[in-house]
């Protein structure tokens, strides 16, 4: 037994080393980091772009929504599948494909000469970003020791903050200064750090052995498209013209039932239905949801409010994104250490209540059409609420089930949170028209016009969003008081 002990305990270095010599570590985290930082920069910059994409494809609001939408459907749709595809091909490979196929579909982005084709490029993106960003942490996992995991971890975090903060910033400046079609330069961006990313693990990987009897939930993952296409497909057509919207709502919310039925059958489900026996995991994941619903829809509506309704550059128009990604990495290990002292719920709730009141803060003052004094301060109170919630949520994730179960948790809860994401922002596009036309607008939401009343329309569209932004901030706190009290 003792022999048998020590043959296992030596084979964890040599296999590690096999896949990647200790030199060529640094490496492979850069890579996980030059991914990471993909996703976030299109995630943030696109909702920034989003007026100059529009002018320049002359696309129309519900087009422009899913600009946003179809990257987001098979991101939240496929993330389950991404991740398991490492175990059954191969870590780096299946990472590589991500990175690959998210690059020619960047390119793809920056090429097109036509909504639909953004469209389409969009969702070949999210395929790419589905495996792709489970990829990144996972490499990092298998390319370090656990003496040494923690601060690799640590930098990448970091560096995705980093990111995180600076994308948005970046893009403003670009998008700013330069003409009516810089806004592809932001995709186009994407093929040299995705070949410098593709390069390192083609040379400093080793060995990239395959688990080979990992099975993948293909039936799980083709339900779980359908149903949010056509959840996300009919609440977009609210509010617009007739599209047979609560025809594909239903059809949406019957497929997604079904989804839910043969997960409780399969033998190998993407999201395992047993996770949610726990109040304390089905809790957080419903705070999840209402939270980056929340999240999602502002910072999609916020940027064309900024430059199409009150004449912001788009430099100036990314301000507003900087405070919650400043305020989360000054603050979230603290709040994650707090709540070891005094249980997540406290930090959870009053987190909840800070992000509402300055969801709510943003709404009141949007007449004044005051970026710097109104609205900054605001995202202010709303990075706090934020940072305050992100550790302890984790947290509460992490701990409502075994260890064994902590990676297929925590892949279910960044699912949920994109879902969220998603389906916030395609419920939402008819009631900022809705309001938009019933305030006396007569351009459109999101361009820039000199039409009579265009600023004060979208004031009262964006003054709802934050609202309705405000409300499910409340909703999370509530679920955290009544499910998380101990």
């Amino acid at each position: 037994m003792t022999d048998e002990r020590a043959s296992q305990g030596a084979a964890a270095p040599v296999f590690r080393e096999s896949f990647c010599a200790p030199a060529a570590r640094p490496y492979v985290l850069m890579a996980a980091i030059l991914a990471s930082a993909l996703g976030f920069i299109d995630s943030f910059v696109v909702s920034i772009a989003l007026p100059a994409m529009r002018l320049s494809l002359d696309a129309s609001l519900v087009q422009g929504q899913w600009f946003h939408n179809a990257y987001m459907l098979t991101l939240a749709a496929l993330i389950l599948v991404g991740g398991a595809l490492g175990d059954r091909i191969g870590l780096a490979r299946a990472f590589g494909a991500g990175i690959a196929l998210f690059v020619v579909a960047s390119c793809a982005c920056a090429l097109a000469p036509t909504p639909a084709v953004m469209i389409l490029a969009r969702t070949i993106q999210g395929i790419g970003a589905a495996v792709m960003v489970p990829g990144s942490l996972a490499i990092i996992a298998r390319a370090y020791p656990a003496e040494e995991r923690g601060r690799a971890i640590g930098i990448w975090a970091a560096a995705s903050a980093l990111t995180t903060a600076l994308g948005p910033i970046l893009g403003g400046l670009l998008l700013t200064f330069g003409t009516e079609n810089t806004w592809r330069i932001i995709f186009a961006i994407n093929l040299p750090l995705g070949a410098l990313a593709l390069w390192m693990l083609w040379a400093k990987v080793g060995r990239d052995t395959a688990g080979g009897a990992a099975r993948i939930d293909l039936p799980g993952a083709t339900l779980a498209t359908a149903g949010l296409l056509a959840m996300a497909w009919g609440l977009t057509q609210l509010g617009h013209e007739d599209g047979n919207c609560t025809v594909w709502i239903a059809l949406g919310v019957a497929t997604l039932a079904l989804f839910l039925w043969a997960q409780a059958r399969s033998s190998h489900p993407m999201m395992p239905l047993t996770l949610f026996e726990s109040p304390a995991f089905s809790a957080a994941n419903a705070m999840s949801f209402t939270l980056y619903a929340a999240l999602g829809m502002v910072f999609f509506f916020m940027p064309m409010t900024f430059i199409a309704g009150w004449g912001y550059s788009e430099i100036e128009a990314s301000a507003p994104f900087a405070p919650m990604s400043i305020f989360i990495a000054l603050l979230s290990s603290r709040a994650g250490r707090l709540a070891d002292k005094i249980g997540p719920a406290p930090l959870l709730i009053v987190g909840s209540l800070l992000t509402g009141l300055g969801y709510f803060a943003m709404g009141w003052l949007a007449p004044a059409q005051d970026l710097w004094r109104h609205i900054v301060p605001a995202m202010c109170v709303v990075g706090i609420g934020m940072a305050l919630v992100v550790a302890p949520l984790s947290t509460v994730v992490m701990g409502a089930v075994s260890e064994a179960q902590s990676g297929i948790a925590s892949g279910v809860n960044n699912a949920i949170s994109r879902m969220a994401g998603l389906i916030s922002v395609a419920a939402t596009g008819g009631l900022v028209s809705l309001l938009y036309t019933s305030n006396g607008g007569i351009a459109s939401f999101g361009i820039p016009s000199d039409a009579p009343g265009h600023s004060e329309a979208m004031n009262a569209a964006f003054a709802g969003v934050v609202y309705v932004a405000a409300g499910l901030s409340a909703l999370t706190a509530i679920i955290g008081m009544l499910f998380l009290r101990k």
